[in-house]
Order: C-alpha cells, then structure tokens, then sequence
C-alpha cells in the first residue's frame, strides 16, 4: 500500500506568482506522488494486487482565491490517480483519492507567498478545522472500504455540492468569500 501524502500551498495571486513558485508547487503537490508511484507499481503489477491513495484537496475539485498553482497540483491528481484507477483495475491495485476540507494543520503556515517566503500566519478556517487525527480515521476508513474517493471535512463540502448541483450560485457565492 502507498499512501501519497504532502504538499504546500500558496497565498498569493496566480498573475503575481512566479513561475518558480508554480513550479516548486507542482513538483512538490503533483510530481512527488507520480515519482512514488511510478517507483512501487511494479511490484504490485507483478503480484496483481496493492492500493494507491492519493490525497488531494477540496481545491482538487474547485479553485480558490490565492490558491492557483495548488489547486493546479491537486486538480491534477484527480486526473492522474483517476486514470490510474482504470488502467490498474485489471492488475487488482485499487486507488482511493482523499479531498479533505478544512483540517487543522500547519498548511497555511508554510503556504508560499509570492516572494517564496512562509506565509507564517495560520488561516481561521484551518484553525477551525477537523483535526489530522479524525481526518486520518476518515481516509482509513475509506481505503477499507476501497472507495474511489473520501470527502473529508465539514460544512465547507457544501460549495462542492452547490458547484455540482448549482453552478451558477457557487459562483456567485465564492467570488464574495474572501480570501485568507
């Protein structure tokens, strides 16, 4: 089993960031599970079982302000681990991809702004979020279940369901949230 779990995000707009700063995002958010998965799949083939986990975010399932290099990188695991998902069914590996809201963890803190430095300041709705610990129990218990993917966190889940089912209101509503 491999669980891909890792990233950082930013706080800084996409027309200010600098190609470095989407570049390290992307290697670091996107890259890195590629890499990691790449290097274990063969033996999992060979055995014709194993399970991949990838962990992507609420922003893997729509953007936000400040957020546009890591929504990016998290977009792209949907499509990547997705795929994955088809191509390795016949081989017995199944795939699970996570996309937690508002965990309580130092991602704000280490998010980049635009000159690469800390952000150094932890957001108010990761402070508020569901703990790592209850977030880990969730995936656990979606990778027990071999579900395609985990919806963990609160009632931030509900602009994912208004996107899906009401676009023209999530748009109306996120656009007058403002960024932390």
């Amino acid at each position: 089993m491999l669980i891909n779990n890792g990233g950082i995000s930013q706080r800084s707009l996409a027309h200010e960031t600098p190609i470095e700063n989407d570049r390290k995002i992307m290697e670091i958010d996107f890259f890195s599970y590629v890499i990691l998965t790449k290097a274990l799949l063969p033996p999992m083939i060979e055995r014709k079982e194993g399970y991949i986990a990838a962990t992507s975010s609420l922003s893997g399932k729509f953007g936000f302000h400040q957020r546009s290099s890591y929504a990016a990188a998290k977009h792209a695991i949907q499509g990547y681990f997705e795929t994955l998902r088809m191509e390795l069914k016949p081989f017995g590996i199944s795939v699970t991809i996570a996309y937690p809201g508002r965990i309580n963890t130092s991602i704000s803190i280490n998010a980049l702004e635009k000159d690469g430095s800390k952000h150094g300041v932890m957001d108010p709705a990761q402070a508020s979020g569901m703990s790592a610990e209850d977030c880990a129990k969730h995936y656990i218990r979606a990778i027990k279940k071999s579900r395609a993917e985990a919806l963990i966190g609160g009632k931030e889940f509900i602009m994912y369901h208004l996107k899906r089912f009401f676009p023209r209101l999530f748009f109306k509503l996120i656009g007058k949230i403002k960024a932390n």
